[in-house]
């Protein structure tokens, strides 16, 4: 594509959130784990400050963009993320210039399963090593969710950023989104209790940049504000009552789904140190009973999905991610992800719904660099040379 051989390629992870929905925003807690989809970026530094962008994904064009003229407005559709994360560091003061970048990736998008943060994580981890930056897996995270919040326009916290740059295998991530550097790495061992991950992608796009996504992070903070608390992490437990009585009918809602979903995610850190992730099932389903019933950014076909695995036997199931469409997760018995995910697609076909996509996962590694050459000796370009392959999910 671009007339010669890459500096290195990167790859960053979709992820799964366990539990911790819509908390991040509101300076709570999360337990996302990463994807085994990852999305892969060749890339190669240039000299002119040029940026070029080209996905596999894509119309097969290459978008050219001057670094020193990025600006909110100046990237459209996709291209966004992974220019939205050069004008970051660049505004955080970081000597960063052009490159060519070739991206492959195999995140569903619209799904849930945060393909953006995939994308922008991979540019941010390249650019790193392209430039030498040597920043901590935070501040890059940090980075990204820049490119997202002021360059892409959407609003979201720091989970899915935090969890594609630092999860690690067999392990969740215990998120403070008030102090991402503080994240711990908490055992998630799947197979060795015997047990399996389903996602359940139910083809219903959603688009976080929308208005409704912003909406919901505006209410969280107006009911925070009105209670007097700089962010809604600070409700007690205890308090919550009272609170739910002084706020306006329209605002409850919201706030008791997030004092509930951070004690969710204590209790699931909790069961899961004890090495009982079985445990979780119950958990997951009464988080998604408050993302349906107090947040309401649920759907037919995610209820339907949750109701059909727990039908079929799973331990537990919830929507995960922004919400108004995307994936569902089932926790279940190793072994019956097939027999889960049929009863599912049933239900999804007598209901007259698209048949969902279905595949298990385990906890993945975050962001990494996937080519072994060095980015400051790149091999020369051969005379000619294929592009670089699509990998097969």
């Amino acid at each position: 594509m671009y007339g010669g051989s890459p500096d290195g390629v990167w790859a960053a992870p979709g992820r799964v959130n366990l539990i911790g929905e819509h908390t991040d925003y509101n300076d709570g807690f999360a337990l996302p784990i990463a994807l085994p989809q990852t999305t892969l970026v060749a890339a190669r530094a240039r000299d002119d400050g040029r940026l070029r962008l080209h996905s596999a994904q894509g119309d097969g064009r290459i978008t050219e963009l001057p670094v020193a003229a990025l600006a909110p407005g100046a990237a459209t559709g996709w291209t966004r993320y992974p220019a939205g994360v050069v004008w970051a560091l660049a505004e955080s003061g970081h000597p960063v210039g052009g490159a060519d970048l070739y991206f492959d990736s195999t995140v569903p998008t619209g799904a849930g399963l945060s393909s953006s943060a995939a994308l922008e994580c991979a540019v941010a981890v390249a650019y790193d090593e392209l430039y030498g930056l040597r920043l901590p897996g935070p501040a890059l995270a940090r980075i990204a969710q820049r490119a997202e919040n002021a360059f892409a326009g959407v609003p979201c916290g720091i989970m899915d950023q935090m969890a594609s740059v630092c999860c690690t295998t067999e392990a969740a991530l215990h998120l403070d989104a008030r102090s991402p550097q503080h994240h711990r790495q908490v055992p998630f061992d799947l197979r060795g209790q015997g047990l399996g991950l389903l996602v359940i992608d139910t083809r219903v796009a959603h688009d976080l940049g929308d208005g409704a996504y912003a909406a919901l992070r505006a209410g969280c903070e107006r009911a925070a504000a009105l209670l007097g608390l700089p962010a809604l992490r600070e409700l007690p437990a205890g308090e919550l009552p009272q609170a739910l009585r002084d706020l306006p009918e329209a605002l409850a809602p919201l706030v008791r789904h997030v004092v509930t979903e951070n004690a969710r995610v204590e209790e699931a850190v909790s069961r899961l140190r004890a090495g009982d992730a079985a445990a979780l099932g119950p958990i997951l389903t009464a988080g998604h009973a408050s993302l349906r019933d107090d947040y309401r950014i649920s759907c037919p076909e995610t209820d339907l999905a949750v109701t059909a695995a727990l039908g079929a036997g799973a331990l537990g199931a919830r929507m995960t991610g922004g919400g108004f469409g995307g994936s569902v997760i089932a926790l279940l018995e190793a072994g019956r992800e097939s027999e889960v995910g049929a009863s599912v697609t049933a239900a999804f076909d007598a209901a007259g719904h698209r048949p969902p996509r279905l595949f298990a996962v385990a906890p993945a590694a975050g962001a990494r660099r996937m080519h072994p050459r060095t980015p400051t000796t790149p091999a020369p370009a051969p005379a000619s040379r294929a592009p670089f392959p699509r990998r097969t999910p």
